[in-house]
């Protein structure tokens, strides 16, 4: 096919990096904002919506119309970041009082943000250049 993904450009270009923004914004406020009863009270809230949303993002940019089989793959492994994320806001509201668990879910969905980030243009490109 095509070396560009056919995906929906609204939700990868504008919806899913403002979730990934209210995420970050939510994960901020417990070592932030530590002193402040409404904001504790709310960033949970504010990280599920952001969870959420990206989750919901990510299912609804299909990738099965690439043939590239790594590409494939990686836009899936991106997809498994939000389900990261949606793990992690339950683990938020599950135990409120507890960092541990919800942080460390955030950090592994984090991580891979940041390797398909990464991966998916270098792969994007790499089929360019072949198909030139």
């Amino acid at each position: 096919m095509t070396a560009n993904p056919p995906r929906r450009a609204w939700l990868t270009d504008i919806v899913a990096p403002l979730a990934l923004l209210l995420i970050l914004a939510a994960t901020a406020v417990p070592f932030v904002l530590r002193k402040c009863e409404p904001a504790m009270e709310s960033y949970r809230y504010i990280y599920a919506a952001g969870a959420a949303v990206l989750l919901l993002a990510r299912l609804f940019s299909p990738s099965s119309g690439i043939a590239d089989l790594r590409l494939r793959r990686l836009m899936r492994i991106e997809s498994w970041s939000a389900v990261f994320f949606c793990a992690a806001s339950f683990f938020s509201f599950y135990q409120p009082r507890e960092l541990r668990d919800w942080v460390a879910f955030t950090l592994a969905g984090a991580a891979l943000q940041v390797y398909t980030s990464i991966a998916i243009p270098r792969r994007a490109r790499a089929i360019a250049g072949k198909n030139k």
